[in-house]
């Protein structure tokens, strides 16, 4: 790091890196300060890195930066540090990125690198091949293998054969091995290819942009661009991606928790206050409160308030968080549903291993009986003992449902990749799965239902004149229809807009441009080659009228002619943003922007002629606050954002009421905020997206409940609610104000948030109470934020939906899932996938315990009841059929899109189960059916299809029972593409390649194994005739499932009324302590309700209910509970009983003499 060849500048990243971890004043100081770092890394504080920079003329040494006597290398004097290998194995920066002459920032990449983390190295396909070969199974079949194939070499090189017969002993063992390396080579390929995929999905993830200067002009670059000696702008929201030190700002606080584990907040102070303190300090000075400045910005961490900007001094590898992040490279670690199906994997292989020793047990107690009249030689006996140890080894592999946790990687993977085309970035894979069984969704209004494309259609400036504004309302006030003989008050006159702008002076037009373009952080930037404003889209709107119609300068020009004081950054808490400037004058004035109601009932004083040189101002009666008020209601009532905008003038600043506070914040300044003329209200368009409204009728129609929050006033909110259609005041459906919310107590709230449908003036407060009364009520919650106050709603949501254009760093780091294009079309779209996801492992469960029912049985019945302890399924034979049904019905059934009809259905509770009464009753079904069909083949085959009882008919009897079991096998599949009682299976087949073609591979398979597999399936080719026999049996399959589904689910729940599947079986409800949140005790939710727990980890499932039968309903209780714990409530419990009794004696007691006794008395 230190080590940097032909360095044309004054520092290498090792000098730079010592700035942090941990932040070191000393090597702030002995680099020269900012004005150090500015020279030594040749950028310019106010204008950046020129755009034009490829290579650099000469170069600057560390002696022409830093102060005089400081030595180069810190405590090593002016000598390069020497590097012990053992302790700092790789002492020089990772290798430059691949420089093109002529590329830009040549010499600054090759110094510094770029801000990228070397990818983690995937594993090779060796690597890949040995994990999945590490299965006992597949080992003890290698090991069953190779013993096979040694006897059979040994058989048949000096065992004794039959005239004329081959000599084919050694193809059993082969074939196994054979088998095994198919297996491991399909796994290993599908790996891979996961693999692939996530670092993709993981790329795409890391991706963002964040807002440099460059040539004097702000710019949005990808954080990939970034490079040492960029000016980087802080924003409120922001997630800091480098290092570097604060230039300047405005009220800039740092969340450093997940960096340095520091809790508070960190204000940050420029870098020449700091310098020039430290420059104090070394000339003997007091050092005061130095160490109370911080101007250090350290990558990871989180800027929860203010503006700014910084100077980057360390970039990917070389920064404090890639230094962390190349430390904490972790796997991706299963799913919920992954843990799950692990767990019923391991269960049914150990129901199969059982069988399986069973089996072997049978077999060899009939070898061993049989050993006295066996004439074969002990090569011959050591094969058959042989034979019944792989054909029972073969009962565990087929009986081990390896394709589960495939299926489920397999349905995430395809649903993850198909979810980013429909503009989802999943970034919590778990996300996927929950979010098909979401019962509700908590939406913001703006970009999410609109467009976010505001336009100014309407303003009132003061009471001189107004534009725009005049549409029918589509909502009133609440209580219009109880004030009807409410006074008419005269509006202020309404004309055209360029009449409008025609009328006003120009003094009045830079009080209009002042008061948005300095109290705003939007800036002028470029968007797809196109100049526009960057930034907040009301703000942006705000701008654009100012530019347009107002004749503003440029933003930057704007801001840099205005003396800007002080700035109060916005705050969702007062719905409002501040800034303070200095007029020529020598006075004070702060614009104020933000909620109109709330900054109208701080005006005492508005503009009332504005044609003049300097607007007019008169006091605002009570009659104007009506005539805005009404104003209001038909903006909002019109569907547009209301914004106010307000001033007040200041002898001094700051005030006499502000004295004393070094950072003002909104809490702060709202002690002035009072006597404030109003400037205007402007009423911004955001038209609905074309798509909302079908996709919330597609919510409803899946039973999702959706909600709108939003910031607007009620009136706005109801009326685009109702446009939309999720407001529904005829069927019940309540709007509120999150004032009003927030001070329902918890049982107000849980009567009425079922009904609540628009939240109007929300706080992320009022969003986050929102959720956890709903997780409360058992309801599986979606909700969508894109502030960073949004992020403690996004965290408790079951899934958090993060907004990719107009969200904050914070909000998606929060988040599960981003929505690339802030479209609500687009959460309807995951919901589709999140049950496409749930359906397709349920399919290829239905269909492996089939085959896994089916399979065993016959294994076990057929080798049982065989003379020879031969099974009908011969070892290889179960191989391939447990390829089919492991490897590719995971492919086929795992890759169906959703259908439209996946939303006409209400989505799972999180208690339901895994496998439903509806799956059972298609399970067993087709278990009989296929028992029925292959053990008549088997039993009844010699006297119905007239087969000997020679080898060779036996062979062939053998073969069409194989062959009858593989097809009923595809069939089977193809009817397990449905899981309700609706009879067309074949809906939208032929949209799903991957399905048509896998089945062409397994057809096609089968074919070739009849025809040419021969000895090495112990399989004879079939005929004709057989060939139909075959096929035709294996279809039943197709209208037995009709049959099934015809039959209610009520009655197969009559016929099965206790079968009871084992808790891992089971999504249950989670029960996880969690200590008592504001406004209520979590744990004293109602019976049946969830928990406010925002992850789906570390969850305890309730006893079997086999146990809970035998233990009672204690069990239920208290079977995860401690002995002490259980005491204590036992206790809680009597103490409690104690006090009603006294209560009741006490109550009883007021109505009876002294002497009587009473039955509570007693009782105590």
């Amino acid at each position: 790091m230190y080590i940097v060849k032909d360095n044309k500048f004054a520092f290498s990243p090792g000098q730079l890196s010592r700035l942090f971890n941990p932040k070191s004043y000393d090597a702030f100081y002995a680099l020269g300060g900012l004005a150090g770092l500015e020279k030594g890394l040749r950028t310019n504080r106010e204008t950046g890195l020129s755009v034009d920079e490829t290579t650099l003329d000469g170069a600057v040494a560390f002696e022409d930066v830093a102060p005089k006597g400081v030595p180069k290398y810190g405590a090593n004097g002016d000598t390069e540090p020497v590097f012990n290998a053992s302790k700092d194995p790789n002492p020089n920066a990772p290798p430059p990125p691949p420089l093109k002459p002529g590329d830009a920032f040549i010499d600054r990449r090759k110094a510094f690198r770029e801000n990228k983390l070397p990818e983690k190295k995937s594993k090779t396909l060796l690597q890949l091949a040995w994990i999945t070969y590490n299965d006992k199974v597949l080992i003890l079949l290698t090991f069953a293998a190779i013993i096979s194939l040694a006897l059979g070499i040994y058989t048949t090189v000096g065992g004794e054969h039959e005239p004329g017969a081959a000599r084919l002993d050694w193809v059993e063992g082969v074939a196994i091995i054979v088998a095994i390396v198919l297996v491991v080579v399909v796994g290993t390929l599908n790996d891979w290819q996961m693999e692939r995929q996530f670092n993709r999905l993981n790329a795409k993830h890391n991706d963002r942009t964040v807002k440099v200067i460059r040539s004097g002009k702000s710019a949005e670059i990808s954080v990939f661009d970034v490079l040492v000696g960029d000016i980087m702008h802080l924003g409120a929201g922001d997630m800091v991606p480098v290092d570097g030190i604060f230039i300047t700002g405005h009220g800039v606080k740092c969340d450093e928790s997940s960096a340095t584990g520091e809790s508070d907040l960190l204000k940050k102070t420029p870098a020449d206050e700091v310098f020039a303190a430290l420059e104090e300090i070394a000339k003997g000075g007091n050092p005061g409160s130095i160490e109370k400045m911080d101007p250090f910005i350290i990558s990871g961490s989180k800027v929860n308030e203010g503006t700014g900007t910084f100077m980057v001094t360390a970039v990917g590898v070389n920064s404090s968080y890639g230094r962390i992040t190349m430390a904490m490279h972790t796997e991706q670690g299963d799913t919920p549903l992954q843990k799950k199906l692990n767990n019923l994997a391991d269960s049914i292989a150990w129901l199969g291993g059982g069988a399986a020793l069973l089996l072997f047990i049978v077999l060899l107690i009939k070898f061993l009986a049989g050993l006295p009249s066996n004439t074969g030689t002990p090569a011959q006996k050591g094969q058959e003992f042989l034979s019944h140890f792989i054909t029972s080894v073969t009962v565990v592999v087929v009986a081990v449902p390896e394709g589960l946790p495939l299926a489920v990687t397999l349905a995430l993977a395809f649903a993850t990749t198909r979810m980013m085309r429909d503009n989802n970035l999943v970034r919590v894979l778990k996300a996927c799965e929950t979010m098909g069984n979401a019962t509700t969704v908590c939406s913001d209004k703006t970009g999410t239902l609109t467009q976010n494309k505001m336009t100014v259609v309407a303003t009132t400036l003061g009471k001189f004149r107004s534009f725009g504004g005049t549409d029918t309302p589509l909502e009133e006030p609440a209580d219009a229809s109880e004030k009807p003989d409410k006074k008419v008050i005269a509006q202020v006159e309404n004309v055209p807009l360029a009449e409008f702008v025609k009328s006003i002076s120009d003094s009045t037009k830079q009080l209009l441009v002042q008061s948005n373009a300095v109290n705003s952080t939007a800036f002028e930037g470029e968007v797809d080659g196109e100049k526009t404003f960057v930034g907040s889209k009301t703000e942006v709107a705000l701008l654009t009228l100012c530019r347009d119609h107002l004749g503003a300068a440029p933003v930057q020009e704007e801001r840099s002619n205005a003396n800007v004081v002080q700035v109060v950054p916005f705050d969702s808490a007062v719905k409002y943003m501040a800034t303070v400037v200095k007029l020529p004058n020598g006075k004070f004035r702060a614009y104020v922007k933000g909620a109109s109601e709330i900054l109208l009932a701080q005006c005492t004083k508005v503009i009332s002629d504005a044609s003049g040189d300097e607007p007019e101002v008169v006091d605002l009666t009570e009659d104007d606050q009506e005539m805005f008020s009404q104003t209001i209601t038909s903006y909002a009532g019109q569907t547009l954002r209301t914004i106010g905008s307000s001033y007040r003038d200041f002898d001094v600043w700051p005030p006499p009421e502000l004295e004393g506070e070094k950072e003002l914040t909104a809490a702060q300044f709202n002690k002035v905020h009072k006597d404030m003329t109003l400037v205007a209200i402007f009423g911004i368009k955001d038209p609905l997206r074309p798509t909302v409204k079908d996709a919330i009728k597609d919510c409803q129609r899946a039973g999702v409940f959706v909600r709108m929050v939003t910031g607007d006033n009620i009136l706005t909110g109801r009326a685009i609610a109702k446009e939309c259609g999720i407001y529904t005041p005829e069927t019940g459906g309540i709007a509120m104000e999150g004032p009003v919310f927030r001070r329902k107590s918890d049982d107000e709230l849980k009567e009425l948030v079922p009904h609540l449908q628009v939240l109007a003036r929300s706080s992320p407060e009022d969003k986050r109470i929102l959720v956890r009364t709903l997780k409360e009520l058992g309801e599986t919650v979606a909700v969508t934020g894109d502030g960073t106050n949004d992020a403690p709603a996004l965290k408790m949501a079951d899934i958090g939906f993060a907004m990719g254009i107009a969200g904050t760093e914070v909000a998606k780091e929060a988040a599960a899932i981003i929505l690339m294009d802030d479209n609500f079309a687009s959460i309807v779209k995951g919901i589709s996938w999140g049950r496409a996801v749930n359906d397709a492992v349920k399919k290829f469960l239905q269909f492996q315990l089939t085959v896994n029912i089916t399979a065993v049985i016959l294994t076990f019945v057929s080798a049982v009841s065989s003379g020879k302890g031969e099974s009908v399924l011969k070892a290889v034979q179960l191989l391939w059929v447990n390829l089919i049904m492991d490897t590719f019905a995971a492919l086929a059934l795992a890759t169906d899109p959703p259908a439209p009809s996946v939303l006409d259905r209400k989505p799972d509770r999180k208690s339901a189960p895994l496998i439903t009464t509806r799956m059972w009753k298609m399970i067993i079904g087709q278990a009989i059916c296929q028992l029925a069909i292959t053990f008549t083949l088997y039993f009844g085959g010699h006297k119905l299809l007239g087969y000997g009882y020679d080898r060779e008919s036996q062979k062939s009897l053998d073969t069409l029972v194989f062959n009858v079991f593989v097809w009923l096998q595809i069939a089977n599949e193809i009817n397990n593409r449905r899981l309700d009682n609706k009879l067309n299976i074949f809906e939208n087949i032929h949209k799903n390649y991957w399905f048509l073609g896998i089945n062409v591979i397994m057809v096609g398979g089968q074919v070739l194994i009849i025809f040419v597999g021969g000895d090495a399936f112990q399989i004879t080719p079939l005929n004709g005739k057989e060939w139909g026999l075959s096929i035709g049996l294996g279809a039943l399959s197709i209208p037995w499932g009709v049959v099934i589904r015809l039959i209610p689910d009520k009655w197969a729940e009559a016929i099965m009324p206790n079968i009871t599947l084992p808790s891992w079986v089971t999504f249950w409800k989670k029960k996880k302590k969690t200590p008592k949140a504001e406004g209520g005790d979590v744990e004293g939710a109602p019976a049946g309700k969830l928990p406010d727990a925002s992850s789906d980890d570390d969850s305890i499932a309730p006893p079997l209910r086999s146990w809970t039968s035998l233990r009672g309903e204690r069990a239920r209780h208290h079977i995860h509970r401690g002995f002490k714990d259980y005491m204590h409530d036992q206790k809680v419990r009597m103490h409690e009983q104690k006090v009603r009794a006294k209560a009741k004696m006490a109550g009883s007691m007021t109505h009876l003499p002294a002497a009587t006794g009473s039955p509570s008395a007693s009782k105590v």
